[in-house]
């Protein structure tokens, strides 16, 4: 292996999981089990980056040539945690799809008690495009708390607010109505840090006791039942998502392997 070879490209596990074979960690754990090589050369350490995906092989077999990009829209019910295996032995989104399904990864995730829109695509270059907040793209939610809403606390997020050091954008929450010591609030925010609207609500003294996300960027939640799937036409992904049509990589693979 030459130094140029390692010095561009993307790491193994990457491609690996790219190509939807398994994710970035199971890619780990083949690459430790030798069942990973370059160019017919068994691979020793996952920190390697390949230019080309075409010269790897998985237990001797090619990388398999990888589809169009494919995004769904989940009705993600409470109670799923956003994994394909829970360490605590929880019911996970990726269990509960059908069996039919090629491996899938979320574009975000929302916790154990959230629920409402997940999406869903078995494309990880398009997942971690969808995932940037310089796209810009608003993730919207119906938000119930326990406690009373000060409508000027909720204005202040506008500017911003840092929580234990932990600085989060810009946020526009509006009160929908106080019914006693309960209110529902409309939240949007653009970056989605980890369990931020949670976080953000406790700061304010409000309790969250059930968090819907309604839409990501262009996508709505719309009238999917809950745990209901459905696949985004190609058609409006690609009016969404413009100029920069997703899997631009892995159709460059797959391009290569025909012209081999």
């Amino acid at each position: 292996m030459t130094e140029a070879s390692a010095a561009k490209g993307e790491r193994v596990a990457k491609l690996l999981a790219r190509a939807g074979l398994c994710s970035r960690r199971d890619a780990e754990k083949w690459i430790a089990e030798g069942r990973v090589a370059l160019k017919g050369e068994v691979l020793k350490s996952p920190a390697i980056n390949v230019s080309d995906p075409a010269e790897l092989s998985v237990d001797g077999k090619p990388l398999p040539e990888a589809g169009r990009a494919r995004l769904w829209r989940y009705h993600k019910p409470s109670g799923l945690v956003t994994t394909h295996r829970d360490e605590k032995g929880r019911p996970t989104v990726f269990g509960a799809l059908p069996k039919d399904l090629p491996r899938l990864v979320s574009v975000g995730r929302l916790d154990l008690n959230s629920e409402g829109l997940l999406l869903l695509t078995n494309d990880g270059g398009l997942a971690r495009r969808l995932e940037l907040p310089a796209n810009g793209w608003l993730r919207r939610y119906r938000v119930r708390v326990h406690g009373t809403v000060d409508p000027a606390a909720l204005a202040a997020l506008e500017q911003g607010i840092t929580i234990d050091g932990v600085a989060y954008g810009s946020i526009h929450a509006s009160l929908e109505r106080q019914q006693g010591s309960n209110a529902w609030l409309s939240i949007s925010l653009r970056e989605g840090k980890n369990r931020e609207v949670r976080k953000v609500m406790t700061q304010l003294g409000l309790a969250v006791t059930r968090l819907i996300r309604i839409a990501y960027g262009p996508f709505q939640l719309g009238l999917l039942e809950r745990g209901a799937l459905e696949e985004v036409s190609a058609r409006v992904l690609k009016e969404q998502l413009g100029a920069g049509e997703p899997g631009a990589a892995t159709k460059k693979h797959a391009h290569r392997r025909r012209q081999a």
